[in-house]
């Protein structure tokens, strides 16, 4: 049995830091492990622009403790009025790896997000000219349907269709969490991609709901049935380099989940790459880790594989992870599998 395994330093597709005291909480949990991430840009108000992102760029390098290693990759929030030379230019510049899609009200701090997808054509066929990815947060949110169908329907009614209008269109699908989905990558020859967080591969919508509501399992999309949750473990450990990580960890403070109206996100920077070789190893495909998390990302951005490297390392001892990060804003919840891991990441 394998008990040590070397892989190139991961990467993180899909990160929220927030501002402030809570970045400067919750950023060495991601830098201790991950080279780069793709970060978010659902602040209050939204990066909408390439000055906007650039500030916040200059937030999150100064708030590196010292001697840590990162590098942010910023996004841009699209909205109706975003302006398509502006992020051609800031896609020139070097400064934005990818363009955010939220349907309107689809998550949290996605207000300003799009309703008339008519309205944002002129910014996806520039996007489209120049290469800049779109990543998609995949859910349609009319109120008459059902939550658990959500990603389903954008695939149908919004994702296929604007793919179709825009050729050469590059798309990463993130946090996909069906069976649909998965298939849907699968059945793509090119430009399209999808990112696949570690709390999706891990638990179903009966670890949210069933024996009593569990706040810190409650995330956007929610997680669905069994049977997509053993298609994402497919997906992940197939090898097939459309599926990366993307880990969308999102912390909250404990005040702002244990609410009557609980905020969406799980907190998994602390502790995902040591759970994701407790579920490659389940599934068999240790061997397919460095893919999902080092190598398929930055070959989908056209991005050089890291350099430097991580040792994960199995002993017969439980690792304890920290059960809350504390910040000035009030305690964040680490991410607890439910189950006992015996991988330790790095030192």
């Amino acid at each position: 049995m394998t008990d040590t395994l070397t892989i190139p330093r991961p990467d993180d597709w899909h990160l929220h830091l927030r501002d402030g005291a809570m970045l400067q909480a919750v950023l060495p949990e991601t830098a201790r492990h991950f080279g780069r991430a793709i970060i978010m840009p659902n602040l209050v108000p939204p990066v909408v622009t390439a000055a906007q992102a650039a500030a916040y760029r200059d937030r999150i390098l100064a708030a590196l403790p010292e001697g840590m290693a990162f590098e942010p990759l910023m996004t841009l929030y699209l909205t109706e009025d975003t302006d398509p030379a502006d992020v051609a230019a800031a896609h020139a510049s070097g400064l934005v790896k990818a363009v955010k899609l939220y349907p309107a009200g689809a998550t949290t701090n996605s207000a300003s997000g799009v309703t008339n997808f008519d309205n944002v054509r002129a910014v996806l066929e520039k996007m489209a000219e120049i290469g800049l990815p779109l990543c998609t947060h995949g859910e349609v949110t009319d109120h008459d349907i059902d939550i658990f169908d959500r990603e389903a329907l954008f695939i149908d009614r919004v994702l296929d269709p604007v793919r179709r209008a825009t050729p050469g269109l590059r798309v990463v699908m993130e946090h996909i969490t069906t069976k649909n989905a998965a298939d849907y990558v699968a059945s793509q020859a090119q430009d399209l991609g999808a990112t696949i967080t570690t709390h999706h591969l891990i638990i179903n919508r009966n670890h949210i709901l069933a024996g009593g509501i569990k706040p810190h399992y409650y995330c956007l999309p929610v997680p669905k049935r069994e049977a997509h949750r053993l298609a994402l473990r497919a997906a992940a450990t197939s090898g097939d380099k459309r599926f990366f990580l993307g880990t969308d960890s999102a912390p909250h403070t404990d005040p702002n989940k244990q609410s009557a109206c609980g905020c969406a996100g799980c907190f998994t920077a602390p502790n995902t790459m040591s759970l994701l070789a407790h579920v490659f190893e389940e599934e068999g495909a240790l061997d397919k880790l460095a893919g999902f998390a080092a190598e398929h990302g930055p070959a989908f951005y056209r991005l050089p594989v890291s350099n430097e490297s991580l040792t994960l390392t199995k002993s017969d001892t439980a690792v304890q992870f920290p059960e809350k990060i504390e910040t000035e804003d009030g305690p964040v919840t680490v991410f607890d599998p439910g189950f006992e891991v015996f991988w330790r990441a790095g030192a």
